[in-house]
């Protein structure tokens, strides 16, 4: 297992399968964080590192919903879509992730929140991969820069 991480992110990478998991905690009670996971005024506002401008062609966060958005620089693009299985307020979040890049390759994804006490939530997101090594290209393709700066964006946002 290889562990990496940030003094308020962690990025760990299980040896047995191709799973990713995140975890960060938040200065703001799960419902805050969640409202910010599921309207897209605000999602589009933290999500990803602050070189990349987002645009969300389709942002329906509720179970059986779809997401497709661009990020995007300097003449650069990068679309991603979605489906969102199932979503519980304050709870529990599970969606499929593709990178139009690699339009084979699919991940399943759960994001929980916890909440810690004293308005405080932990979140935990486990990506599992379709592979081994579609796994490591997402996290070589500088996934860790774009969870902590997006984490940091969602910090501002929720301050404020």
């Amino acid at each position: 297992m290889t562990t990496t991480s940030h003094p308020e992110t962690t990025l760990t990478l299980d040896d047995d399968l191709p799973v990713v998991r995140i975890t960060r905690e938040f200065d703001a009670p799960p419902a805050q964080v969640f409202r910010a996971h599921v309207d897209p005024d605000l999602v589009v506002r933290w999500m990803g590192p602050r070189d990349l401008e987002m645009h969300i062609e389709t942002w329906e966060c509720r179970t059986g919903g779809a997401y497709r958005f661009l990020h995007a620089r300097e003449g650069e693009e990068h679309w991603f879509h979605g489906s969102f299985h199932d979503v519980r307020p304050d709870e529990v979040i599970i969606q499929t992730f593709t990178y139009e890049g690699m339009p084979d390759s699919v991940s399943l994804e759960r994001l929980e929140l916890e909440d810690i006490g004293g308005g405080r939530t932990r979140l935990v997101t486990t990506s599992m991969a379709d592979s081994f090594e579609a796994r490591d290209a997402m996290v070589s393709s500088g996934m860790e820069h774009g969870v902590r700066e997006g984490y940091e964006r969602l910090d501002e946002v929720l301050a404020g």
